[in-house]
């Protein structure tokens, strides 16, 4: 939600807001406006709407802060969704939603492509035609490899390249087009 919304939700004015909080009419104008970001604000401008709407600091600035966890994490999620809400509704969901495009957007490349190869695999394997949406986004390539994490712990272990050496082979055609070692979707914990 934004300023906007909560403002709405709690039937109060811009003005009302500033008398209540402290905070100048014109920065509570300005944010609801776009023309400046609640989240660049000061804290205490933040923490005063925040108290004066009743409403928690994290509430205001939440749909305009982005976290971009761990490559590990995202794949992680992503094949829990898959195994969640079978094969069709993901491939559905992901296309409606133009995840593809957004993370690639950002510049968040192996998360793109992570998705972009996982929406292809799953319509290999569906015997679904390939998305022709996303043409531009399969003629990029991640620089170098992104190996499993369990992959370079062993070659940390065995003090050897091998088992990257053996995860290439069984990688996913998919995956692997973008630089990702990928060999397993299904079996996630």
């Amino acid at each position: 939600m934004n300023i906007n919304d909560f403002l709405q939700e709690k039937n109060i004015t811009k003005y009302r807001l500033s008398k209540i909080s402290g905070v100048p009419f014109t920065t509570i104008s300005d944010i609801s406006m776009g023309k400046a970001k609640i989240e660049k604000c000061a804290a205490d401008t933040i923490y005063k709407l925040a108290k004066a709407l009743d409403v928690t600091m994290e509430d205001l600035v939440a749909d305009r802060l982005e976290y971009r966890q761990n490559f590990e994490t995202f794949k992680s999620n992503i094949c829990h969704m898959v195994n969640d809400m079978g094969d069709i509704d993901f491939i559905i969901d992901t296309l409606e939603s133009d995840k593809i495009r957004k993370l690639y957007q950002k510049r968040w490349y192996p998360e793109s492509l992570y998705l972009l190869a996982m929406v292809d695999y799953l319509s290999r394997e569906n015997d679904l035609p390939a998305c022709a949406e996303y043409s531009d986004i399969r003629k990029a390539k991640l620089k170098e490899p992104i190996y499993p994490s369990g992959v370079i712990a062993m070659c940390a272990v065995n003090k050897s390249e091998r088992p990257k050496q053996d995860s290439l082979k069984g990688a996913i055609p998919e995956f692997i087009r973008f630089n990702i070692v990928e060999s397993e979707i299904r079996n996630v914990y």
